[in-house]
């Protein structure tokens, strides 16, 4: 008997450079406009780039720009620390309200016993704010916090403020200003994410807790915050990043009259990357360093953070469950082959 011949196996398409054809735009972008501008700038940290009169110099300085901006040089004055105190100040007063209010907000629209009426469209009114530009309130809060705006105008007209009350002129009236701006901006979006992370809880959780008997203080601490924490994490950690990059709208609030100076009254609403905007016209290489100085601290406050919530009980115990449940998929697909 004559073997049969066997029919030419088909030649298998590979897909997997698709794949790369889909990702490749993202890379390109990130190399041209995120990683080489990151390593150019710490080039330029160490050298003396200035122009003057149109005119630009460029000499090797080592650590004479880190140094002058710190204040260590001689003659010098530490701006970076003046203007790094008050970028925290304005994050602080933000922040600390914001993750408050937003835990509270968050555990009432999701409580099963709430029932609450219109959830959804409570949920668009307070992310609203979040997708006007940061420019338009800035520009907006100022018109209303002037001297002679509506507001001020009407706290004037109540006898609650003197006749030449200026918040304008306050260092802690502009302060809270703009802390209270980033808070109203940003409170909806901090308070979705936390829904987000409290409705992936396990519901039967809670059914358990309330067989226990637990009221609703020990299922919050007990139950919802525990769980919470890696949401709680990149909230953190996004606030900070974002805290310490603060420019637009302190940058547009308190904007001298006539004069065109941003940062006022007396400097004291200026952050940090305001002032590498200033030096970056005149003072690269100062500029750069500024830039290095806040990357290095951005840097090391979110790897602090992250080793915060990881040393934690809580965050041990998931990682352990995950590598059980990842060992046991294993297990059950090789007895199965």
């Amino acid at each position: 008997m004559k073997n049969k011949k066997k029919p030419p196996g088909r030649k298998s398409v590979s897909y997997s450079r698709y794949g790369y054809l889909f990702i490749a735009p993202f890379f390109i972008a990130y190399l041209i406009f995120s990683l080489w501008p990151l390593l150019s700038t710490f080039y330029y940290s160490l050298f003396e780039y200035t122009t003057r009169n149109l005119r630009t110099t460029i000499s090797f300085a080592g650590l004479k720009n880190y140094l002058s901006v710190l204040g260590i040089s001689e003659g010098e004055r530490g701006y970076f620390l003046t203007y790094l105190g008050n970028t925290l100040r304005l994050w602080i007063f933000n922040f600390i309200p914001q993750i408050i209010l937003s835990l509270l907000a968050a555990a009432w629209l999701t409580d099963n016993r709430v029932k609450l009426k219109g959830g959804g469209l409570y949920k668009v009114m307070i992310y609203m704010p979040n997708i006007i530009t940061a420019a338009s309130i800035s520009l907006l809060f100022c018109a209303l916090l002037s001297k002679y705006g509506p507001i001020m105008s009407m706290l004037r007209s109540w006898g609650w403020i003197g006749e030449n009350t200026d918040i304008m002129l306050s260092k802690w009236g502009t302060g809270i200003s703009i802390s209270m701006i980033l808070f109203w901006m940003w409170y909806g979006n901090t308070t979705l994410l936390l829904i987000a992370g409290m409705i992936g809880i396990n519901p039967s959780l809670y059914e358990a807790a309330d067989l226990d008997g637990c009221n609703g203080r020990q299922k919050f601490f007990k139950i919802t915050l525990p769980l919470l924490k890696p949401v709680l994490l990149y909230v953190l950690v996004t606030s900070v990043i974002g805290g310490l990059q603060l420019y637009d709208i302190p940058a547009l609030f308190n904007v001298g009259q006539g004069t065109g100076y941003m940062g006022g009254p007396n400097d004291t609403s200026t952050t940090v990357t305001m002032y590498i905007m200033r030096l970056h016209t005149t003072d690269t290489g100062r500029a750069a360093a500024v830039s290095v100085l806040l990357f290095l601290i951005t840097l090391a406050v979110s790897l602090l953070f992250f080793r915060v919530f990881s040393g934690s009980e809580e965050y041990e115990k998931a990682k352990r469950e995950r590598r059980r449940r990842r060992a046991g998929r294993k297990g059950g697909g090789s007895s199965e082959g």
